[in-house]
């Protein structure tokens, strides 16, 4: 059809084609091969064309035999279009979220009907993904997906899982022979060289039939459906059962017991947490800002984290609490009985009778879930550790890096037991929610937040320069939400900071887990001083980057992150 640099479906009648031009009214033939709740794809049975594909970005006209058709439930309520050859009247409109993701070539329906005496549909090929036809640079394997946009896809037997399932049923795999480098448990693992790589990933449109699975578990059948373009990237959408293999890996979950004279910090995202069940007339949407934190059970998971899996630390660096309102949109922002309810949790669980510290945020002014007034805070143990009074402050305050955004929180704690001061920095900086898919018609792959993260991150090390003046051991952690290798992590470090993550082997390094690719968000930065004694551990705790949840479920994740601990003797 010639939209988007596609090659046309065939009308009903004659030779004609679609016209390139968003708006035309069109009448088109083929055979349906999967549905969505808000539609179904529809593939040319006559143009299959996968075993002969010779596309590329330089011969972009070889494109795909596929459209998705955009409709009404009462549209196709009672048909039985799966594997019918259809006949399809409507407007063609080119679909995107926004100006910069990729758009999607749609016909929007008018009518559809059944081809009578047409009741074995032929079959179509299926594109298998593998090692052998997906290009490895970013252009190339946006060219060949895009000229395969909604035709029937796959992934063979014998993939390895590189993401844990989620209440959506969305998975990632890596199909047998793929290069990408590695986890331990065989997950990849972020590249530097591609760090935005795109790996097969397939959405199982019934959640009843989504099963629950953790990284390293092995796909045990094939699956097969229609390649759609959904939230950023391509997805195969799959309609039956998936059979897995499971492989009871073992996770590293368990910070090591160290003696009395190491000050262990605890670094947890705790997403978006709050002790209340919101009014849905007071938040920005319904469907997403309403939850239960306390029913749900994630003070619990929190509080078991911190006592179970931490060791009960002297100190716990917050990010992602939000006030006590939750995502209403109100004038509240303060955060006490978020507080109070996680100290009562762990406390429940054996663990100290912590205090907690934080300096509240602007109602609306530091950007998150709208309504939330999210911030970092701490909790200490006042039995090791004491709050230096006045200490506390926000860094990045009216400058122009942190508009919007997450301050960084600053704050001394003296350890008792020897009286020396340790400057925690608790980081999150600025989103890379913003960033352009490698699908993007336009600057695939910009991330129009990453000068902002530099800027932020130069205002940090501003700090530690002061603190290396005033001879203070220091540690910075949180949520960088950027790799270790990433120019704003490294503005930070400059020449007077290293980053404990490096410590950590290749193929444990990792926090996180974006669409299949482990990687680490939560850095920690000492001073080389600090690292020349070499009195510190640092270790990553993996959970939620690795353990998968049931389909369906909200409650069975604390947080979205693994976690970190450092441990280091204080001077």
């Amino acid at each position: 059809m010639n939209i988007l640099n596609r090659t046309p479906i065939h009308l009903v009648q004659g030779t004609g084609l679609i016209s390139p031009l968003s708006g035309q009214s069109v009448r088109v033939r083929g055979v349906v091969t999967g549905k969505t709740r808000h539609g179904f794809f529809l593939q040319d049975a006559d143009r299959p064309r996968h075993p002969g594909y010779q596309g590329s970005p330089q011969n972009p006209d070889i494109g795909s035999s596929a459209v998705y058709v955009s409709a009404q439930h009462e549209q196709v309520s009672g048909m039985k279009l799966i594997g019918a050859l259809v006949d399809v009247e409507g407007v063609v409109l080119n679909f995107s979220r926004d100006e910069n993701d990729h758009p999607c070539t749609q016909i929007q329906l008018e009518w559809v009907s059944i081809v009578e005496g047409a009741n074995a549909a032929p079959d179509l090929p299926v594109l298998w993904l593998n090692s052998e036809n997906l290009p490895e640079d970013s252009v190339s394997l946006a060219a060949f997906l895009n000229a395969h946009e909604f035709m029937l896809a796959g992934v063979r037997a014998g993939a390895i899982f590189s993401a844990p399932s989620n209440p959506y049923g969305d998975y990632v795999v890596l199909p047998e022979g793929l290069r990408a480098p590695r986890s331990k448990y065989g997950s990849a693992i972020v590249d530097p060289k591609n760090p935005e790589a795109w790996y097969p990933g397939f959405r199982i449109t019934r959640s009843d039939l989504a099963p629950k699975v953790n990284v390293g578990d092995v796909l045990a059948s094939d699956v097969s459906g229609p390649l759609n373009y959904r939230v950023g990237a391509y997805q195969i959408s799959v309609s039956g059962p998936v059979q897995v293999e499971r492989h009871n890996r073992v996770v590293n979950s368990k910070a090591s017991k160290l003696p009395a004279n190491f000050t262990s910090v605890l670094t947890l995202n705790a997403f978006n947490l709050d002790p209340h069940i919101e009014n849905p007339a007071l938040v920005e949407d319904a469907d997403k800002d309403v939850d239960d934190d306390i029913g749900d059970g994630r003070f619990d998971a929190l509080a078991k984290v911190i006592v179970e899996d931490a060791l009960a630390p002297a100190l716990v660096a917050l990010q992602e609490i939000q006030d006590n309102d939750g995502a209403e949109i109100t004038e509240v922002a303060d955060a006490s009985r978020t507080f109070e309810v996680l100290i009562d949790c762990v406390k429940i669980l054996g663990g100290p009778a912590y205090e907690w510290a934080d300096l509240p945020p602007i109602s609306g002014a530091d950007g998150g879930q709208p309504g939330g007034n999210i911030r970092n805070g701490y909790l200490y143990d006042p039995a090791r550790v004491r709050l230096v009074a006045g200490s506390m402050m926000r860094l990045g305050d009216q400058t122009e890096a942190y508009d919007g955004s997450r301050k960084a929180l600053m704050a001394e704690f003296e350890v008792i037991a020897t009286g020396a001061k340790l400057a925690l920095i608790n980081v999150h900086l600025a989103s890379k929610r913003h960033q352009y898919s490698i699908f993007a018609p336009n600057q695939p792959g910009f991330d129009p937040r990453e000068p902002q993260r530099i800027a932020q991150a130069q205002i940090i090390r501003t700090e530690l320069l002061q603190l290396i003046a005033r001879g203070v051991d220091y540690y910075v952690t949180g949520d960088f939400n950027d790799f270790e290798f990433s120019d704003s992590v490294l503005a930070m470090l400059g020449e007077e900071s290293v980053n404990l993550v490096n410590e950590i082997p290749a193929d444990e390094r990792f926090d996180y887990n974006h669409r299949g690719k482990l990687h680490t968000l939560m850095q920690g930065v000492i001073s080389k001083r600090q690292y020349a004694r070499g009195k510190h551990r640092f270790e990553i705790m993996h959970g939620s980057d690795l353990l998968g949840v049931q389909p369906g479920s909200t409650g069975e994740r604390a947080t979205d992150h693994g976690y970190v601990v450092a441990h280091l003797v204080v001077e």
